[in-house]
């Protein structure tokens, strides 16, 4: 919401505080269906997390119908159907990178299913993979084995801390973004909304995710699709944007003298990909319920488990 002060003084006071009057941003991409295919690169590469995933390029993916879209709708998803030799290839999956980069910005994901599943770990983030860690890494959407709710985590190279204490509905966990510290966990900030991952999210049909980014500050919000309180320019997908009206934010990270954001990121791409097991749901497996087996053994020998594993992305929008 906006005031008009007669005040000069005040009004310079108010905008010399970091976001204090949010910023309008123009809808530079507007990412759906087939669009998908031109937007994105598929990567079929080794996974940096170690994960049970065999990711496979886009011939390959759409020949196996891992991935297809119709007028407004992208799916990506993993292989339901093979049961796998613990001495071959991972499970087949998707990842796909944006062909641009971007600085500052506000991306939209308007998501209607994530994977669901023990083993799986699917993510929504940003970084520039080439320079990683100096270019910064915000993860937007991830989880692993089902287990919400959604945790947005930042990740940085040396010397960045952010304050426990933030304007924000989410709860903080680590505070030492510095990839060197805390075995690389980040600062993360889990959501309050349990609805915000997994199985609660798909029964509502998902939802909507942003993430803003500019020099004071990263800011995520997440809206279910049936909140009522989702603002009319994020589920319409409007042409502009001001996100000085969308309320408080779930994760807030804010630039400090501990942490300048500036500092801290640069180009980054748009990445969304989904693995299996690895560094984060490998360890969890147990701990999450899925059995007393090794997460690699059920990945390789339960195929029909991932029938669910997939993204149906109606849009992704980004605004500058």
């Amino acid at each position: 919401m906006k005031f008009l002060y007669s005040s000069l003084s005040l009004a310079c006071a108010l905008s010399s505080l970091p976001g204090a009057l949010g910023a309008t941003y123009k809808r530079t991409d507007n990412i759906v269906g087939n669009g998908f295919y031109d937007a994105f690169e598929f990567q079929a590469i080794k996974d940096p997390t170690h994960g049970r995933v065999n990711y496979v390029d886009q011939a390959t993916a759409r020949a196996q119908n891992l991935s297809f879209a119709s007028a407004d709708t992208f799916i990506m998803r993993a292989d339901s159907s093979k049961t796998l030799q613990s001495n071959g290839a991972g499970r087949d999956s998707v990842r796909i990178r944006s062909k641009k980069t971007f600085t500052t910005h506000t991306a939209v994901f308007d998501v209607r299913h994530m994977p669901q599943g023990c083993g799986t770990w699917p993510a929504i983030w940003e970084t520039k993979e080439d320079t990683w860690p100096v270019d910064g890494e915000i993860d937007i959407l991830e989880g692993a084995n089902d287990q919400g709710p959604n945790e947005v985590t930042m990740h940085t190279g040396h010397n960045c801390k952010v304050p426990k204490s933030r304007n924000m509905t989410g709860v903080p966990n680590q505070l030492n973004c510095d990839d060197t510290k805390d075995d690389n966990g980040g600062c993360d900030v889990d959501f309050a909304e349990n609805d915000s991952y997994g199985l609660p999210f798909n029964k509502n049909g998902g939802g909507w995710y942003a993430m803003e980014r500019n020099n004071d500050f990263i800011k995520v919000w997440y809206w279910a699709r049936n909140n009522p309180s989702v603002p009319r320019e994020v589920s319409s997908g409007a042409s502009s944007i001001n996100t000085d009206g969308w309320g408080q934010p779930d994760a807030l990270f804010p630039s400090s003298d501990q942490c300048k954001i500036g500092d801290h990121f640069g180009q980054n791409n748009i990445i969304i990909n989904l693995t299996f097991c690895g560094d984060w749901a490998g360890e969890t497996f147990k701990d999450a319920g899925c059995g007393s087996g090794k997460c690699e053994d059920f990945v390789n020998n339960n195929p029909g488990a991932f029938k669910d594993a997939y993204f149906e992305l109606a849009a992704v929008r980004v605004y500058q």
